[in-house]
């Protein structure tokens, strides 16, 4: 007789929460995925690449993709089968697209939040939502590449 270990099924993880597009909204984006990260089996490097990445998104959210009175919204999403951490934030203003730019003068206080997903995340991107909105969506692998 052979006995077979059972496998535990792949299981997906989500975690989804509207935020006021103000300061205090990218703040307390960043504050709930820090407790949801603690709640999921992800390592605690990963886990900061994570929280530097949403406070970023976030922060672009509230500052440049606000539309007075309507929200952002942040996306967590941990897929076991493929050891993938999507962060996904959506904001209103799909006019508005994130792009890539050199890196600013070293006395300029603003302007590196895209450098700075680009480096911690594995890959990252935009969707365009019509007529209105976008997200940008970062991704990182939780084992080593």
């Amino acid at each position: 007789m052979n006995a077979s270990t059972p496998q535990l099924p792949a299981t997906n993880r989500t975690f989804t929460q509207r935020l006021s597009s103000t300061r205090r909204g990218a703040r307390l984006a960043r504050l709930l995925a820090v407790e949801q990260l603690r709640a999921w089996p992800v390592s605690p490097a990963v886990a900061d690449r994570a929280v530097a990445i949403i406070a970023e998104l976030s922060a672009n959210a509230a500052l440049h993709g606000r539309v007075p009175g309507r929200d952002f919204r942040l996306g967590l999403a941990l897929d076991d089968a493929t050891e993938t951490l999507r962060i996904e934030v959506t904001d209103t203003r799909g006019e508005r697209q994130p792009t890539l730019q050199p890196a600013p003068p070293p006395d300029r206080e603003t302007g590196r939040g895209l450098l700075l997903v680009d480096a911690l995340a594995d890959r990252w991107g935009t969707e365009s939502h019509h007529p209105v909105g976008k997200t940008v969506w970062a991704e990182l692998d939780r084992r080593p590449g």
